[in-house]
C-alpha cells in the first residue's frame, strides 16, 4: 500500500514539474516585446541657411508596428522590423512660393502671423534591440538603435498675415525619400527618443536667397511601446 501511494505520489509530480517546465519553455520560446509604437516630438532642423530661423513650437506623432525577432536564447536581444506613420510640422521663416519652379524667400523684416510646413510619411524603422525582459517582466530597461526609412505621401505650406491665408498642398521641392538614425532609451512606460536626418528635407536643387537649403530634421521626444 505504502508503495503504491509513493508511485502515485512520485508520478503526478513528475507530471506536475513537467507541466511546469513545459509552460515555462513554451513562454519562453515564443514571447516577444513591443510591437505596438506611438510617439511624440519637437522637431527642430539643423543646417540652416544664414537668415533662417525657427519660430513656435513644432511637433511631430508618430505610430506603427514593429515585429520583434529574439535572436539569442533569453530573447532580450532582438531584431525589430515594422511600418509606421508619421506627421511632422515645421515653423519656420522660409516662405514657400506657388510659382513654377517653386521659390523660396526668407521672410526678414515681414509681419506674419504663421508660416509652416508639413509632412506625412509613410515609414520603415529598422532597430536592433537590446532590453532587460524576460517573459514574466512587463518593467525593464531598454535600448533600441536603428534606422528610419520614410517616404513622403503628402505635404502642406500655409502661410498668414494681415492680408490672408494662403495654402498649398503637395508641394514640390521636398525630398521624397527621408532616412535617418533613431535611439529609444528608457524604463517601462516612459522612454526617451531621438531621430536625426541623414539627408535634406528639401531636394537638391532647392534654394533660397542664393543658397541651398540643406536643411535636415532633428527630433526628440518620448516614444510609449505596448505589447
Amino acid at each position: 500500500m505504502n508503495s503504491r501511494l509513493f508511485l502515485m505520489f512520485f508520478w503526478n509530480s513528475f507530471l506536475c514539474v513537467f507541466a511546469q517546465s513545459s509552460t515555462e519553455i513554451i513562454s519562453d520560446s515564443l514571447y516577444r516585446e513591443d510591437q505596438i509604437y506611438i510617439g511624440v516630438t519637437y522637431n527642430a532642423v539643423i543646417n540652416l541657411p544664414n537668415g533662417v530661423s525657427q519660430n513656435s513650437f513644432s511637433t511631430g506623432l508618430n505610430l506603427g508596428i514593429i515585429r520583434d525577432f529574439p535572436i539569442n536564447k533569453r530573447r532580450n536581444v532582438a531584431i525589430g522590423l515594422g511600418l509606421g506613420y508619421s506627421v511632422n510640422l515645421f515653423n519656420q521663416n522660409i516662405k514657400i512660393g506657388s510659382s513654377t519652379p517653386v521659390t523660396y524667400t526668407i521672410l526678414e523684416g515681414v509681419e506674419y502671423s504663421k508660416n509652416n510646413f508639413s509632412q506625412h510619411f509613410f515609414e520603415v524603422p529598422l532597430e536592433f534591440r537590446w532590453r532587460t525582459s524576460n517573459a514574466e517582466t512587463y518593467k525593464f530597461w531598454r535600448i533600441y538603435t536603428g534606422i528610419k526609412l520614410g517616404y513622403l505621401l503628402a505635404s502642406k505650406s500655409v502661410y498668414e498675415d494681415g492680408f490672408g491665408r494662403e495654402t498649398q498642398r503637395g508641394l514640390e521641392g521636398l525630398n521624397p525619400w527621408q532616412y535617418g538614425l533613431t535611439m529609444s532609451v528608457g524604463y517601462n512606460t516612459w522612454n526617451g527618443y531621438i531621430y536625426y536626418g541623414l539627408n535634406p528635407i528639401f531636394d537638391s536643387v532647392s534654394s533660397t536667397n542664393l543658397q541651398s537649403i540643406d536643411m535636415t530634421a532633428l527630433k526628440i521626444g518620448l516614444i510609449f511601446y505596448i505589447l
